[in-house]
């Protein structure tokens, strides 16, 4: 009976090439310092067993672990799994970070962390020393805890922070939110809207204030005023009621509002509901994240599709090959699309 491919070890290609484990495991993972004619050996007997090299195989050369580790926040994730609200954050993640970690031979581990905890370096201390990942990626809010990144570069692992442009070791990458905010602004505007809100998430997260100058600075260009049109939520339902209901209670005149994130969006829909406005006929939504819930809500939401997959890949590329590449010292912005939906229209004549 033919022997399956799995079943193959990397020691019966080193007795079959006639070499040590750790020679197998160089060529395997293409390193230096083998000659030509060992490294076709040690290939022969890989293609004519048919072996496929495990994670355990890979490491045993000792150079790399094969590993890329993402942090993601503790308590949001958690929260929004259990809410099964709908978001895909880190099902995004997974998609850009698994596909490209694969093509490299590598695997990703998502591990989450909170913040906030007094232990955390104790925590990702431990998390890293158990894994010794080639690389860590961080996302918002941990790609700005000092702690964090103090710890990292002390133990000399490189990392990636997404939704930072602090300057600071690690390669630094954003995802489009101050542009993305400006287009959209500029969209409401030529659809004739003057009186343009803004619902911003909490002041912890960078990419709030990112928003909220894209969206300030496309209403200056316009001529037009931000006086009073700009409330903070922390991203949840709850905050984007309170918020819609002082910005719609503050201007009788309002026919659009940005909101940073689905939730605080759908929010607003159900405050316009509430008080018999029509959307988009009276007045016009944008959204921030385009999680699939927003494309079935009534009217379907227009939203800004935050690019968390592309970054995730692009930032698993530099942590691979780093070696290989110059420093990345500019920030990488990776640009965000607005997906228009039928919840934006015309500004109301009558307004």
């Amino acid at each position: 009976m033919a022997r399956r491919r799995n079943s193959v070890t990397i020691r019966e290609v080193a007795e079959d090439a006639g070499v040590s484990l750790q020679t197998v495991s160089r060529v395997i993972n293409d390193e230096p310092n083998v000659r030509p004619q060992m490294r076709d050996r040690v290939q022969s007997s890989i293609d004519r067993l048919g072996y496929v090299p495990s994670l355990a195989a890979q490491r045993m050369s000792g150079s790399r672990s094969y590993l890329i580790l993402a942090i993601n926040d503790r308590e949001r994730t958690l929260a929004d799994w259990r809410e099964r609200s709908g978001t895909d954050w880190v099902d995004q993640m997974l998609l850009g970070g698994t596909l490209t970690c694969s093509k490299h031979g590598y695997r990703m581990i998502v591990e989450l962390v909170d913040t906030h905890a007094d232990h955390v370096e104790r925590e990702l201390s431990a998390t890293v020393s158990a894994l010794q990942p080639d690389g860590v990626i961080l996302t918002p809010p941990h790609s700005e805890n000092p702690q964090i990144t103090r710890l990292l570069a002390q133990r000399n692992i490189p990392f990636a922070r997404i939704g930072s442009t602090e300057d600071g070791p690690g390669i630094r990458l954003t995802m489009g939110d101050e542009g993305a905010a400006y287009a959209s602004t500029k969209r409401l505007i030529e659809l004739g809207h003057s009186k343009i809100a803004i619902i911003a998430g909490p002041d912890q997260y960078s990419l709030s204030g990112w928003r909220i100058e894209g969206w300030r600075r496309a209403l200056a260009e316009s001529g037009l005023s931000d006086e009073g049109l700009c409330e903070r939520g922390d991203f949840g339902y709850d905050s984007g009621t309170k918020a819609a209901r002082i910005l719609l209670d503050r201007h009788s005149d309002l026919t659009a509002i940005i909101g940073s994130s689905d939730k605080m969006t759908l929010a607003a829909l159900e405050v316009a509901r509430d008080r018999g406005l029509h959307v988009p006929r009276d007045i016009s939504l944008i959204s921030f994240d385009n999680t699939p819930i927003v494309r079935f809500s009534q009217p379907p939401l227009s939203a800004v599709d935050q690019p968390i997959a592309e970054t995730v890949s692009i930032a698993v590329e530099h942590l691979i090959n780093l070696d290989k590449s110059p420093p990345v010292r500019n920030v990488i912005d990776v640009p965000a699309q607005l997906v228009e939906r039928s919840s934006t229209g015309p500004a109301p004549a009558s307004k």
